[in-house]
């Protein structure tokens, strides 16, 4: 018998890709380290590498830009495979299921953490890394793993409120799996090197596609396949799948009249420009907090990456506290602040309590994300879930990876005269999701009543 259960999937996909990621930037450092510098990297002598260095043009510099350099590369051969496939299997999903926007992306991980694996394992050349991360970006990404699972809980929950806070439960199970794997990989990477912590993580990804296979339920029964032509005939084709998320996508904005088209609209630019300050403003942390005057090592990056759970956790219990007592533009509203003040304190932080110190702003920063989500769910009819959810991913997918490549450029521009130039810029973009956010919130009340028809009648097309 299966599971309507999909957070434990979350859950073990957060620990198993964060057991990972954290490490890639730190291999990709030491690498550069080495083809740059011609010596071994001092894993344990941070002064030799984050000495008091009078010029500009330090090896720790050019190490710096090299690898901001190495992820804008990554990024960008990555991004557009990835955006074409989310945007495809999430609003496909309304005809075909769920399941399998959440399988492959599964298997698209797994098969860069085994590119990963044997590129450390063999010292293969470096910018392989690159040509993997393309290959695993034509299965889907993060974007569409999450743009499925949510698609699947909307199914299962009529409740506004209880799909608000079951997708802030997403988040926070994101967080926290993601926190305990940080932490445990700044130990598991010194004590066992890195091969080790890529073998479990391929592993852990194992285990989990077999339990989305084979243990948990789909909520989207496909329908049947179209009876024979007449007289016996072949049946007649289906609909190419391209075509048929092209119209699903299509008929988000066209049914019903223009009436919810201008509040979903500004509501997908809200939360696409979100994703944008908050992914790239956060994007060069660990390349900050190894850079002086911070000097971090493995353990202090793991212990910072640890910290941010607190951020997850705090604004799950924002997000549940909150809701019984503001209106959910006030609660974005709380987060995009929090968002803010958090960027503005890592551009000044320059020691090591002030770096940890830095969660304490962002608190509620991660809030913005599944009210928003549950915001535009509530707009649109139950047949069009996945189509919703393709625009929401391919907007999120699309604001990560530009915001990433750009911030990555940037970052290696400004690195040598101000570090947190970078983190300064992106807490000023957090103004545009706020303005945003005023426009949907000004032209929705007056179309609420209008609208209802169209929240209750979840078979109309």
């Amino acid at each position: 018998m299966g599971l309507y259960l999909v957070e434990p999937v979350v859950a073990v996909y957060a620990f198993a890709g964060f057991l990972m990621y954290p490490l890639v930037q730190q291999y990709v450092y030491r690498r550069l380290w080495e083809e740059l510098t011609n010596s071994t990297y001092p894993a344990e002598d941070q002064g030799s590498r984050c000495g008091n260095h009078s010029n500009h043009s330090s090896p720790h510099e050019d190490v710096q830009r090299a690898a901001s350099l190495f992820s804008l590369y990554s990024e960008l051969f990555s991004m557009i495979p990835s955006l074409v496939v989310t945007l495809v299997l999430v609003a496909y999903s309304d005809h075909r299921g769920r399941k399998i926007t959440i399988v492959l992306p599964l298997v698209g991980t797994l098969v860069y953490g085994v590119s990963f694996l044997a590129i450390s394992f063999f010292r293969l050349n470096l910018y392989l890394l690159i040509v993997s991360n393309f290959v695993s970006s034509l299965f889907g990404g993060l974007a569409t793993f999450l743009g499925g699972c949510f698609a699947y809980i909307a199914d299962l929950c009529a409740d506004g409120k209880r799909r608000t806070l079951r997708m802030a439960g997403v988040d926070m199970v994101i967080g926290l799996l993601s926190g305990v794997s940080s932490l445990c990989s700044g130990y598991f990477l010194r004590a066992a090197g890195f091969n080790w912590p890529f073998l479990t993580s391929v592993l852990i990804l194992s285990a989990n596609l077999l339990y989305v296979v084979l243990v948990l339920e789909e909520t989207v029964v496909a329908p049947p396949d179209p009876p024979p032509g007449p007289e016996g005939g072949p049946s007649p084709p289906r609909r190419w799948p391209v075509l048929r998320t092209a119209r699903s996508v299509y008929g988000l904005f066209a049914t019903d009249g223009r009436r919810r088209n201008a509040p979903l609209v500004l509501l997908l630019f809200t939360i696409a420009s979100y994703v944008f300050a908050n992914m790239g403003g956060l994007s060069s942390v660990t390349l900050y907090e190894l850079k002086e005057p911070l000097c971090w090592n493995e353990i202090l990056i793991g212990y910072g990456s640890a910290l941010s759970t607190v951020v997850f956790l705090s604004s799950f219990v924002g997000v549940t506290l909150l809701s019984r007592c503001l209106p959910n533009p006030a609660i974005v509203f709380i987060g995009l602040l929090s968002v803010m003040a958090g960027l503005v304190m890592i551009a000044f932080a320059e020691t090591t309590l002030m770096m940890f110190l830095v969660r304490i702003p962002m608190l509620l920063a991660i809030m913005p994300a599944p009210v928003l989500r549950s915001m535009m769910s509530e707009i649109v009819s139950k047949s069009e879930q996945g189509a919703l959810f393709a625009c929401v991913a391919f907007l999120e997918n699309l604001s990560s990876n530009v915001a990433i490549a750009v911030f990555s450029s940037l970052y290696a521009a400004t690195v040598v005269w101000f570090p947190g130039f970078t983190f300064l810029l992106a807490a000023g973009l957090c103004l545009v999701p706020m303005g945003l956010l005023c426009a949907a919130v000004f032209i929705s009340p007056d179309e609420a009543k209008e609208a209802e028809p169209i929240l209750s009648s979840p078979e109309e097309s």
